[in-house]
């Protein structure tokens, strides 16, 4: 196993270029799924080799629920510096999965509070309108749905600007980009190394639903305008702030620049000899030998404690 069992704790780093430089690049869309898609292979891979090392340093402790030949001198020398790191990824371990377990009762516990909620209120469909004087609209995902915009919103926007503001958080829903948040969220709980990423993500997907918007409504500098409007009057509500950390408003300058411009090009990938494409194959490299790292770990502990295992 040797040092490939550590690889997947630090090749997180081979994805910061991408997160910089993938919401400059790449179209919104690509960019959200590439950066979920690196996040979360990455994540999973630190998640097994930090599971390998536990193992090794589970099998160390008095007492242990392993069998006795996970213990043996073999296994040890199967990790380097086992002896610390060992028992440092039994702390770590725990460290993650109380992190993870946190942000999903907050996320799943905001949405049935709000849901029950809306049970309440009269209407149907997607849209929930709030009776609020603070201004506020976010997408709550949910089976189904709804877009809340509060009465104080919808006051301080015309006809036009409305539609462009509920085109942009419908476009949050259909997108399922509350999954894709969710699941950097929590990569970025497996290794902080991965945290960066969310925050690309959180501009890539704003930007996803603000082209989406623009297609819809047909006017992208009336879609800038109500994304500028409805940011500057908005202010942060109970409800709001328990989603914006799975769906904040991102740098709204920046959004408001790119919806002015053209349309951004969908391409698959960028151009190799560009530095958004040299980020890409070092993002893919690093996930690429993550991945065989982590499954090389994988397999040589399994033969080592099948040979431990085995009597002669």
């Amino acid at each position: 196993m040797g040092v490939f069992v550590y690889l997947p704790l630090v090749l997180p780093l081979t994805a910061l270029p991408i997160a910089r430089l993938a919401e400059q690049h790449l179209h919104p869309r690509r960019a959200a799924r590439l950066l979920t898609t690196v996040a979360v292979i990455l994540a999973a891979c630190s998640l097994v080799c930090l599971g390998l090392l536990v193992v090794v340093g589970t099998a160390q402790l008095p007492g242990n629920p392993l069998p006795d030949s996970w213990s043996d001198e073999e296994v040890r020398d199967a990790v380097p510096h086992d002896g610390f790191a060992g028992k440092a990824s039994i702390l770590a371990l725990v460290a993650v999965t109380m992190a993870c377990g946190i942000t999903l009762r907050r996320h799943y516990g905001f949405r049935a509070r709000a849901h029950r909620t809306l049970a309440g209120l009269p209407g149907g469909g997607d849209l929930a309108v709030l009776p609020d004087d603070v201004p506020y609209a976010y997408a709550l995902p949910g089976s189904p749905g709804r877009v809340m915009v509060s009465t104080a919103m919808l006051a301080s926007l015309d006809p036009a600007e409305r539609r462009a503001l509920l085109a942009h958080e419908r476009a949050h829903l259909e997108g399922r980009h509350h999954r894709l948040l969710l699941a950097t969220r929590l990569a970025g709980c497996v290794n902080p190394l991965l945290r960066p990423l969310r925050g690309a993500l959180v501009y890539s997907t704003e930007r996803w639903a603000d082209e989406e918007a623009a297609r819809i409504t047909g006017d992208r500098r009336l879609t800038a305008r109500a994304v500028g409007k409805a940011a500057l009057i908005s202010r942060a509500s109970p409800a709001a702030a328990a989603v914006a950390g799975f769906a904040a408003a991102g740098p709204v300058p920046r959004r408001v620049a790119a919806l002015l411009g053209p349309v951004p090009p969908d391409r698959g990938w960028p151009p190799a000899l560009t530095p958004a494409g040299a980020a890409a194959f070092v993002a893919a490299a690093g996930t690429t030998v993550s991945a065989l790292s982590a499954l090389n770990a994988a397999v040589a502990l399994f033969v080592v404690l099948e040979a431990a295992a085995t009597p002669l």
